[in-house]
């Protein structure tokens, strides 16, 4: 009896210390979790992270929290949902972290991937268990950008802390470090003495007016391939012609990057194994300045896929050893160009120095007049050519609708007329004249209404790069088009596919899935859109906090985010402001734009810094 009682006491005592212990425990993980400026919240291989039962590294999870991920993140009938008082940090060496675009997760996941085939390079999401919840740091000294169109010249070096391609190009003149700044000469692999002279010399081989690329408006949308740090593209917008530089997040370090600092527009991306974010004939021109692309490898896919996004009497101009080297290779490669070509029915437009321009066939005459087997064939009919999001690159030629056949071409308005000119692949959605000028009207009205709640935060130079995250048909962008800015129109992946009514309209962007994370770097758009796109993706089972991350990486320190959604998500999103260190600048309560059932909510986000202070100068 007597040991059984002092076996309970014992017992008794071990339970009020290990309560005591756990009591500690909590205080001091709620006092330090709550301090997020310092914390190494991110480290690959070792410390598991927790929110709402995710984790980037896939650790252990919070079974309590991680019911929250399957359930609607609005809150429903006055109920609080679970929402935390912050987010961690991410360690700083991942302040250029890209979720989709990562080289640490491809290891990590031992994925299976070509490198010939540069799937490497591809899109390869974290699963939910494995995504990233932690607010990305900017790195050490951040400044405020410099304004465009300086900045087209000119970044901080702090912002982008590499300088690699200004050694390893040196004598290309891409890029300069001239002290706290990185400079922008304009030169390139092949235009040494400048993009704008460069750009200048294939309009005068195609004998366009004035030796300008646009060609009197008929040339605006331009496809510019191995971009470099995209002054190709810069060097182009001053002709009302905008490019969108595509390349990979590959060894030239961070060329993306430079070119969105820059505020030029431009997208991660590579010519792998799947078809271009970009519907069927978006792009009057395709450049390609020693891109190192192995245009014919697999029957020539790559050059077939370069084709379908080519408009009718589309060009492409090639400056690469193979247009104009003598040696046994170079001619080889050449010789087996042409002739691939010369079967898709390209013809040679000019031929001049360094440089080759082909022209795509305004028609389908030259498919139907090929002899029977011809190779590459044609695409099926059940084939659809806008169809891209994960979709794989096929080795066939897309033919024109019966529309673009008949009328030997696009049949779209020179720019800028173009931009509110209805485009006759309306028709393809069953829009009408009258729908798609209401629409512009409709968004005129928005913008406006936009631009009198931002304009005490901001002057004519504050914005520059622009992301509208659910398009549609792009009249949001569309009424920007007397500010000096540019804007990535996103159209979501799982909607009406009306990118290619963005392109027709002389406009640029991409198709995404909003429940995963964009192809960009951190801190690299002054504004996102968000037009029920948190609604959207809440249909859809996906995370609202993911989303919030997600917008928080991709805005720039000091930039804005407008969102248009129900009264319940613009609810959902005041609670996280504290954690995400935003802050509101139009409430919607004052707002005197309300439709239907949609409130407008602005935030701006804050300056912070883990290390160092952010110089908020110029």
């Amino acid at each position: 009896m007597m040991r059984g009682r002092s076996d309970g006491a014992q017992k008794k005592r071990l339970l009020t210390s290990v309560a005591v212990v756990a009591v500690f425990v909590v205080v001091l993980y709620l006092y330090f979790g709550s301090k997020n400026n310092g914390e190494s919240a991110l480290e690959y291989g070792s410390r598991s992270l927790r929110k709402l039962g995710s984790s980037y590294l896939g650790g252990d999870d919070d079974s309590d929290l991680s019911s929250k991920q399957d359930e609607k993140f609005g809150l429903e009938d006055g109920e609080d949902g679970i929402i935390p008082k912050s987010f961690p940090v991410c360690d700083d060496r991942h302040s250029e972290l890209i979720p989709c675009l990562d080289r640490h997760l491809i290891y990590q996941m031992r994925l299976k991937l070509d490198l010939t085939l540069m799937e490497h390079y591809e899109r390869h999401c974290p699963l939910p268990e494995r995504r990233y919840n932690c607010l990305i740091p900017p790195p050490a000294g951040y400044k405020v950008p410099i304004k465009w169109p300086r900045s087209r010249d000119e970044v901080w070096k702090a912002n982008i802390p590499h300088t690699h391609l200004a050694h390893e190009k040196s004598d290309q003149n891409w890029m300069v470090e001239k002290g706290e700044k990185i400079m922008f000469p304009g030169g390139g692999t092949h235009f040494h003495y400048g993009a704008d002279k460069y750009i200048a010399s294939i309009a005068n081989m195609l004998n366009f007016p004035n030796n300008n690329l646009n060609n009197g408006g008929r040339v605006r949308t331009v496809f510019d391939v191995g971009c470099g740090v995209a002054s190709f593209g810069g060097y182009l917008l001053s002709s009302d012609v905008i490019a969108m530089s595509l390349a990979p997040n590959d060894v030239h370090q961070n060329q993306i990057q430079f070119a969105l600092e820059r505020g030029i527009p431009a997208y991660l991306g590579v010519l792998g194994t799947k078809r271009l974010p970009y519907p069927s004939r978006s792009f009057e021109f395709a450049h390609c300045s020693r891109c190192r692309i192995d245009w014919l490898q697999r029957d020539g896919i790559l050059l077939l896929e370069l084709d379908r996004v080519l408009r009718p009497g589309g060009y492409f101009a090639y400056s690469s050893p193979e247009a104009y080297a003598q040696d046994e290779e170079d001619l080889r490669i050449w010789r087996e160009m042409s002739t691939l070509v010369e079967r898709m029915c390209w013809k040679i437009a000019e031929k001049r120095n360094q440089t080759v321009i082909w022209v795509k066939p305004l028609n389908n005459d030259c498919y139907m007049e090929r002899p029977a087997g011809t190779q590459p064939p044609l695409c099926r009919s059940d084939d659809d050519p806008d169809a891209v999001w994960g979709v794989n690159m096929e080795p066939c030629i897309t033919p024109y609708s019966d529309h673009d056949h008949k009328v030997g071409g696009s049949g779209l308005a020179p720019w800028p007329a173009r931009l509110t000119t209805p485009p006759p692949r309306l028709a393809d959605f069953g829009y009408s004249s009258d729908m798609f000028e209401k629409d512009m009207e409709l968004w005129q009205r928005r913008v406006e209404h936009y631009w009198n709640l931002l304009s005490p935060k901001i002057s004519s130079d504050t914005l520059r790069n622009i992301m509208d995250m659910k398009a549609n048909l792009g009249s949001f962008a569309a009424a920007l088009k007397d500010k000096d800015v540019w804007v990535m129109n996103v159209v979501p992946k799982d909607g009406p596919n009306t990118l290619k009514i963005v392109y027709d309209r002389g406009l640029i962007g991409t198709t995404h899935d909003w429940c995963e994370a964009f192809s960009t770097y951190p801190r690299t758009y002054d504004l996102l859109h968000a037009w029920s796109v948190f609604s959207d993706i809440e249909k859809k089972g996906c995370s609202g906090e993911d989303l919030l991350l997600e917008i928080d990486r991709i805005v720039r320190p000091s930039g804005f985010v407008i969102f248009r959604d129900k009264q319940h998500v613009i609810d959902f999103v005041k609670k996280y402001l504290p954690a995400l260190y935003w802050e509101a600048v139009a409430d919607p309560t004052s707002d005197q734009d309300q439709e239907g059932d949609e409130l407008v909510f602005i935030i701006q986000k804050k300056l912070w810094s883990t290390s160092e202070s952010i110089r908020d100068t110029e």
